[in-house]
Order: structure tokens, then sequence, then C-alpha cells
């Protein structure tokens, strides 16, 4: 059955003039349109072509007949004459020629019905018809991979650019919008298991973290759906549960050929960059990383010195000719990682040398730089001023005691440039960056039961006449040993520039790095970014119609979210992934960001809510950008 969806959607244009060549023998007028795809990768140049001369894959054109609430189905055309010429198609695009009957008593047609009944998949990016009488070109924008028509229940309709709200939509039009995203919710694959050329959106927990088949170590949490763990929702792939835990999802290798589901569509598009990217996660993860604790270092989880580090900019990793890589190498699916491992002794992981350390190697151990990065650098909007002194907890009392800052006047009174705390705090002249609430509740569970040993850190900063700031105490906070209901135990470290104080303020500013980069990494970064917006993908794709204004501009922004989420689940935030092996949470990881989960509000998300709380650091910026950010806050809170 087809499904006829009916558009009446362009805007009058000067008329086409009539012709020999745009005229049938019977003297009906015929016009001209372009479609632009792009076969499967697997599939050859040669046998791509003969599917058009074999009458593979035709389109019919849907239009609106007046007084009529069907739509009527044009002829079938086939895809049969190649363009060779035409600018602007993209890697492995290819543009075919096609050609329509007009029928001048009916509206302008607003969708078309693609078939396609040969055996491999392919992309369709655009059909543009040309030179239609009172409206010249019309335009479908299709961006799908349409399967062979066994694959469907309906044929695939593509609905022309023309953007409805639900009241406007056209009588014609409904029926077939609302059988669209039933195809999209998933009606009557509730309980299936899903294929590749299913286009369902639906909702499931974190449940495919752990492997609780290989052993309790390998156990995680499920997240969302409980108050416990509350977590946003993703994308269901309705892949089997394990066998030990029915309520876990089992997992799939990511490599080739075993690919967790998600809509074709939202998959990486065919592009170079793209290929590079999934291959050379899928390497890294499962090669690559092998590599390194096979042949490269006793410690491979930790760098032996600071020359190690810079090994890696001067000239990579020296790599022994070990049998094993040549192993290695044959599974590495990408020219350029073939170029990373090499088997004849040349250097492995070489980066750009930084432009910090281009002209002074020490120049990353200076305040100036520490500062610098932490405002310049991936997580600057944490910076809050600071409004009093000394900074206190959010954290429950009964339960962790005393957690309110140790920080003196005394320790930082002598680097205010002459004022008092209270004039500093006044004039907006002291901020601080906070990581003790957030790190912890946490904080014994990961020093006692990992390998991982960090602080809770508070940094103080002072706004300088010159408008840079400087740090002016780091406080280093553990929990008490005799239990958390005894409140922290602090240490407060001040700059020094010699002797054992020097290297301890080093390693104080380094507990801070590490806590500023594993919050932008998972908080900022993966929860409040990649999580919170699946299911907001999810929802636009089962509730809005492709009809629907807001779908069209939200569309750009939800690009690669869900595959990159999914390759994230399989390889960094899983048990043993990538995220507990390199960052200090451990095996903690998303268990972390599910405790700050619960403080998200939609609401906050918005602009002017963000604006005002971004006024928290508005004085470290420019005196004329100032100005700006004030007006535009008295705007937003105006309205």
């Amino acid at each position: 059955m087809h499904c006829h969806c009916l558009i009446n959607a362009f805007d009058s244009k000067a008329p086409a003039k009539y012709n020999e060549e745009t005229a049938d023998t019977t003297g009906k007028l015929i016009i001209q349109g372009t479609v632009i795809l792009q076969k499967k990768k697997t599939v050859s140049d040669r046998l791509f072509s003969s599917i058009f001369r074999r009458k593979k894959i035709y389109v019919q054109l849907v239009t609106d007949p007046e007084n009529d609430l069907k739509g009527k189905l044009g002829r079938r055309t086939y895809l049969k004459e190649e363009i060779t010429k035409l600018t602007g198609l993209g890697d492995g695009e290819t543009a075919f020629r096609v050609r329509f009957n007009w029928n001048e008593e009916v509206a302008l047609p607003g969708a078309l019905i693609i078939r396609n009944e040969h055996s491999s998949e392919f992309y369709l990016r655009t059909v543009t018809l040309e030179g239609a009488p009172s409206h010249g070109k019309i335009h479908f924008l299709c961006n799908s991979w349409v399967y062979p028509s066994h694959c469907y229940q309906k044929d695939r309709v593509f609905f022309s650019n023309k953007t409805y709200l639900p009241h406007q939509t056209p009588a014609p039009l409904i029926k077939y919008r609302e059988e669209e995203l039933e195809i999209l919710r998933g009606k009557g694959k509730e309980n299936d298991m899903l294929e590749e050329w299913d286009r369902v959106y639906d909702y499931a927990y974190y449940n495919d973290l752990g492997e609780p088949d290989k052993g309790p170590e390998h156990e995680r949490p499920i997240y969302g759906g409980n108050a416990e763990y509350p977590y946003p929702r993703r994308g269901r792939t309705s892949r089997p549960p394990t066998k030990t835990d029915l309520l876990t999802e089992s997992r799939l290798p990511l490599v080739k050929g075993k690919d967790v589901y998600i809509p074709r569509d939202e998959k990486f598009s065919n592009t170079k960059l793209a290929d590079f990217l999934g291959d050379t996660v899928k390497s890294l993860s499962h090669g690559v990383a092998g590599l390194l604790d096979a042949v490269v270092d006793m410690t491979p989880m930790e760098f032996d010195s600071f020359q190690d580090v810079l090994d890696m900019y001067e000239g990579g990793i020296k790599l022994p000719n070990n049998p094993l890589l040549g192993k290695i190498r044959e599974d590495v699916p990408t020219e350029f990682l073939k170029s990373l491992v090499r088997t004849d002794g040349a250097h492995f992981l070489k980066y750009p040398m930084p432009d910090i350390i281009k002209e002074d190697k020490s120049a990353w151990r200076t305040d100036e730089e520490f500062v610098r990065e932490m405002l310049a650098g991936i997580n600057p909007v944490v910076i809050s001023r600071l409004e009093e002194f000394p900074p206190v907890s959010k954290l429950d009392a009964n339960r962790y005691g005393n957690q309110n800052s140790s920080i003196t006047k005394e320790c930082i009174k002598q680097n205010l440039h002459g004022l008092t705390v209270e004039e500093a705090i006044q004039n907006n002249r002291l901020y601080i960056l906070d990581h003790h609430d957030t790190v912890m509740p946490f904080l014994r569970q990961i020093n006692t039961e990992t390998s991982s040993k960090v602080y809770a850190t508070r940094t103080l900063l002072f706004l300088k006449d010159d408008g840079t700031l400087k740090p002016l105490v780091i406080e280093l906070s553990r929990p008490h040993s005799k239990g958390d209901q005894f409140g922290a135990v602090s240490e407060l470290y001040t700059p020094a520039k010699d002797g054992v104080e020097a290297s301890l303020w080093l390693l104080a500013k380094t507990y801070v790095a590490v806590n500023d980069s594993a919050y932008h990494q998972l908080i900022s970064h993966w929860l409040n970014t990649h999580a919170v917006i699946e299911p907001f993908i999810i929802a636009t794709k089962r509730r809005l119609s492709i009809l629907h204004p807001v779908n069209k501009l939200l569309h750009p922004h939800f690009r690669d979210t869900m595959p990159v989420n999914t390759i994230a689940r399989q390889i960094a935030l899983n048990a043993d992934g990538l995220f507990e092996a390199a960052v200090y949470p451990r095996k903690y990881v998303v268990q972390w960001t599910s405790s700050l989960y619960k403080d998200w509000v939609f609401t906050d998300q918005a602009l002017p809510r963000d604006l005002i709380k971004s006024s928290t650091y508005i004085a470290i910026f420019p005196e004329e950008w100032q100005s700006r950010i004030r007006k535009a806050l008295m705007d937003t809170s105006c309205s």
C-alpha cells in the first residue's frame, strides 16, 4: 500500500516556456528532474550503474487534486539516465535524470514516493524538479537511506520542504503525517529486535554498561528509571539481556558487521572524517590499547617521568620489533592508523608540540599558565565570583559533618594588593574554582576502592588590575578517617617559588587540574551536553513531524549525537572502559555523573538563566565586554 502524502507547498514563479523538448508525443507537458544519491560503499560502480539500466528504482509524484482528499499518484519514473556533468556532487554521489508527465489540472506535487527494488540500500540526498509551470524549480531535501522495498511495510515517502504547524496542516496531509510518525515511534515493533533498516526512535535506560556474565567486578548499576541513580534516557537498541542478569542488556563488540542499532540516518555520514572517527575509536579501543599494555611500558596506566610526556612531542614512543605488532596492524582498518602502528621500528604516537612548551618546556609550571589554562581552557564556566568568606559547603551537615572551608583571611591578605577581603569581594576581585562539594561524597570510595588518590579542591583567585587572575590559595580536602560525619580534613597551600614549598604548591595545582579536567569531561561535556540531549532527539523524531518548523530548526544541532553516544557507551562509559581507565573516579565514573544529574534542572538551561549564572564571573572579561554582557542580562531579565 502506498502512502500518499500531500503538500501544496511552493510560491509562484515565472511559468516555464513550452517547447518541443518539454512535451511528449501526445502533447502532454513533461518536466525534468534530478535525483542525487549515493551508493552503499560495498557496491561496485559497475553494479551500481546496472541497477538503473534494469529499472530497479522508481519515483512517483504525489499531487493534490482539487476537491479531493486523496493524493493522485503519477506514473512510475525509473532512474536510468546518469548525469555525467553536474557540479556540487559530494564524495561517492551520482546524479540521475528523471522525466515526469505534468498534469496541469492538479495542484503542485507535495511529496514523492521512492521504491527500491534492488537488493542493496542507497542514500537519497535530493530530488529536484525543474521547469514546473508557474512554479519553476521544486526541491525535495531527503537525506535518508532507502533500503530494499521488502524491508518496509510501506513505501518510503519524502515530503517537500514546506513546513506546517499541526493546526496549519492541510487536511489531506494529516493522516499521512501521522503514519510517518507511527513508523518512527516503532508502532508494532515494541518488542521486536530492531534491524539496521528500521527507523525506530524509542527510549531505554543505561542498562548496557556492565557485563555481569564476566563476573561481579564487571557489574554496573542501571542508570535511569530509579531515584537512586537518575539519568537521561538513551535510544533503544533491543539487544537481548545477559545470561546472569535479565535487566542488563547484552553488549556487542564495536566491530564492522555487528554495530549497535541506531536509526541508519543517525549514523555518521559517509565521509572521510566520519570514517576516520569511527574506525579510529574502534581500533584504539580494541587494538592499540592492548598494544600499549603489551609492548610499550611496564606501567602503561601512568607516566614514569616528565620526559615520558615530552617524548610524545619530541619523537613519539619507540616501539620494539614485536610479532604482536604485525598481528594488530593487520586488524587496523585505516591507512592513517596503519601509519601509526609501524612494524619497522619507527615511532608511535608522535603529537605536535604545544605552543606553550615550544620556547620553554617548564612554562606549564608557572602560576600564570595555571590560571590562564583554567580560564581560557576547557571548563571556564565553573569559575564563580566569591560571594561570602570563607566559602561554605552545601553538603548535608548531618551526613558529612562540617565541610566549610578552612581558608583564613591571614593566608591571603598579603596578596590582595592592599585590599581587605571584604573590599575585594565587594569590588568583584575574588573568585573561586570550587570542586569540593561535587567530589567529597565519592572521595572515600574512590581513594579506598580504586587506584586513584585525589582530593576535593577549592582554589581562590584574585583579579589583578591588568585583567588577569592569580591564584591565592588552594585547599585540599579529604574525608575524616573516623567517618564522614566528622567532616573534612583540609590543608592549605599558597604560592611558593623555591624549595619543598614550591614542589608542594605544584602538586596542589596538579590536583586542581585533575578535578577540573574530570568535571569538564564527565559533567560539562558528557552529562550536560551529550547525555541530556539524546532524549530530546528521540522526542523530536517521535512527536514532531519533518514538516514541523521546529524539527527543521533542531535537526542540525542534533547531528551525530546518537552515534557518538553509542560509541561512548561501548568503549568509554562501560565497565573497564576508557573513562574508568583514564579518569580518577574509575568504576564510579557514571555513578558520579548520576549523583550530579539529580540537581540538573531543565529550565536552568535557558539562555537568560545561564547568562545570570555567568554574571558571577563577569568582571573577568575586558571592560568593553562587561557593558555588553550587563546590557544583555538586563534585556533578558526585563523580557
